[in-house]
C-alpha cells in the first residue's frame, strides 16, 4: 500500500528533575548539598532516508514520544540524558504544523536531519542552590516540560521530470522502457496507484529521474478519481512529459486530452502550467497510414506551436523515436532550475523554546486583568483561536504554565476580564 500523507502526534522527551540530597559522612554532620542535575530530555528528530519511499509506517501509529531525562541522584550523580527519538521518513517529505498547515521543514535531502522538537532541559540539583546565607537548600530545579505537537507529514515525490496523461495512454509501458522501474501494466484504467520512479540513462549524458504521476482526468483538481491526491507529486518536478494516445484506440482525441490535463494541472497549482513541456505523441505503430500519421502530429504541432511544446512521434511499445525524446527532455532540464524545495514557515525554534520565555501578569484595573510578554506573543503566533481546537489548546497552554494559578492568587473572579494582546475573555473557573 502507497502512502503519501500521515497525521502523527510527537513529543520530546520531558527534563529530568534536579536531586535534593546532603553528604551524609561518619564525621561530618553537617555535609553540604551534593544533589545532582536532572538528565536533558531526548529530542525529535526527522530523517530522511533514500531507502524508503512511502508514510504506511506512520497510518497505523499515531504518538511518538522521545525518552525523559534521569533524575539527578545523590553524590552529585548527574541523570542520564534520555534517548532521542529518531523518525525516518521518505525523501521529500514536507513536515507541516497541523493546526496552521505551515511547514516546518522539507526532507529533501537524502540523509538529511532535521530537529523539530527539543527535550526539555535538566533541572540543576540543590548543589547549585547553597549560598553564605542558605547553606543547606532543601529544593532543586525541576525539568524542563515536554514539548508536543501535531503535524502532518506529506511526501511530495522528487524528480526531475513528471510523466502526466489519461489512463491507458502507455505511461506505465514508456517508464518500463526508459527505466529500471517495473510499474504493473494493464489494460484498464487506474492501473497505477502510486507514483512509479526509475533513473533514465543516457549515453554520454547525466541521466534524470522520471516520475510517473497516476490518476489524472478531468476534474483531478477537485478530487474526482485519484488526480487531487497525486497531483502534489508534480510540484517539484522541473519538465512535464505530457502522453498522449495518437492513434485515438479508446475513442479519445489527443488534442481535448492534453488540453484537459493541462487544465487540471492550472487548477491545482498555475504554478505548474509555467514548466517546460513536451507532448510525447505514443502509439504511433498503430497507425498505419503514414500519411494518417503525418496529419496526426502536424495537428498536435499546430496547436500547440505558439506555447513552445515540442512534439515527438513514438512508441513505447516498440520503443521508435523515444531515444531522440529524452536526450531533448535531458537539454531542456538544463536549462531550468533547480528542483522546488520549499522554504520553512512555522518557527518551529520559537515554538520549541517558548517555555523559557517570560510572561507578565497584572492587575490594570477594577476586575481587568493583563497578560503580556514575549511567551504569550509566541504562543499567539502559532495558535488560531478563531477555531475550537486553537482555543482549546490556548485554555491548555494557559493551565500548563501557572498563569491560571498567577490569576487565582491575585484574586481573579468569575465574570472578570482577562486581556491578552488585543483579545479579552470573560474567566471562568
Amino acid at each position: 500500500m502507497f502512502a503519501d500523507s500521515a497525521k502523527i502526534i510527537i513529543k520530546s522527551g520531558k527534563g529530568g528533575d534536579g536531586h535534593v540530597s546532603f553528604r551524609r559522612e561518619k564525621y561530618v554532620p553537617d555535609g553540604g548539598p551534593n544533589g545532582g542535575d536532572g538528565g536533558k530530555g531526548g529530542d525529535v528528530i526527522f530523517v530522511a532516508d533514500p531507502n524508503i519511499n512511502t508514510l504506511i509506517d506512520y497510518r497505523h501509529k499515531r504518538k511518538f514520544a522521545a525518552q525523559p531525562g534521569e533524575e539527578g541522584g545523590n553524590n552529585n550523580r548527574h541523570g542520564a540524558k534520555g534517548d532521542d527519538l529518531r523518525l525516518n521518513v521518505p525523501v521529500g517529505t514536507l513536515i507541516k504544523e497541523a493546526e496552521s498547515g505551515l511547514i516546518i521543514h522539507d526532507m529533501s535531502e537524502p540523509g538529511e536531519e532535521y530537529t523539530v522538537l527539543r527535550g526539555g532541559r535538566g533541572g540543576n540539583g540543590n548543589q547549585h542552590y547553597a549560598t553564605a546565607v542558605m547553606q543547606a537548600p532543601k529544593y532543586a530545579q525541576p525539568g524542563g516540560p515536554a514539548v508536543e505537537l501535531e503535524v502532518i507529514l506529506e511526501l511530495k515525490t522528487i524528480a526531475d521530470v513528471g510523466l502526466v496523461g489519461f489512463p491507458n495512454v502507455g505511461k506505465s509501458t514508456f517508464l518500463s522502457r526508459v527505466t529500471n522501474a517495473k510499474p504493473k501494466i494493464a489494460n484498464y484504467h487506474f492501473t497505477t496507484l502510486s507514483p512509479n520512479l526509475g533513473v533514465v540513462d543516457l549515453d554520454d549524458a547525466a541521466g534524470f529521474v522520471i516520475a510517473d504521476i497516476p490518476g489524472l482526468i478531468e476534474g483531478a483538481s477537485e478530487g474526482i478519481g485519484l488526480g487531487h491526491e497525486f497531483l502534489k507529486h508534480i510540484e517539484r518536478t522541473r519538465v512535464i512529459i505530457h502522453l498522449v494516445d495518437a492513434a485515438g484506440i479508446e475513442g479519445r482525441d489527443p488534442v481535448a486530452d492534453i488540453k484537459a490535463i493541462n487544465l487540471e494541472l492550472e487548477k491545482y497549482n498555475n504554478i505548474l502550467t509555467s514548466k517546460r513541456q513536451v507532448i510525447a505523441a505514443n502509439k504511433m505503430d498503430l497507425i498505419y497510414s503514414e500519411e494518417e500519421k503525418a496529419a496526426v502530429i502536424k495537428r498536435i504541432e499546430d496547436e500547440f506551436k505558439e506555447e513552445d511544446i515540442k512534439v515527438f512521434p513514438i512508441s513505447a511499445v516498440t520503443g521508435a523515436g523515444v531515444k531522440e525524446l529524452l536526450y531533448y527532455v535531458n537539454d531542456l532540464l538544463k536549462e531550468c532550475e533547480e528542483i522546488t524545495v520549499f522554504e520553512n514557515e512555522f518557527d518551529i525554534d520559537n515554538f520549541s523554546n517558548v517555555e523559557s520565555l517570560p510572561y507578565y501578569v497584572e492587575k490594570i484595573g477594577e476586575d481587568i486583568y493583563s497578560v503580556e510578554g514575549p511567551k504569550i506573543e509566541k504562543m499567539l503566533g502559532y495558535t488560531n483561536l478563531e477555531s475550537e481546537k486553537g482555543f482549546m489548546f490556548f485554555q491548555k497552554f494557559m493551565a500548563e504554565q501557572g498563569i491560571l494559578d498567577e490569576l487565582t492568587a491575585m484574586g481573579i473572579q468569575e465574570g472578570d476580564t482577562v486581556k491578552i494582546y488585543g483579545h479579552e475573555f470573560e474567566y471562568y473557573k
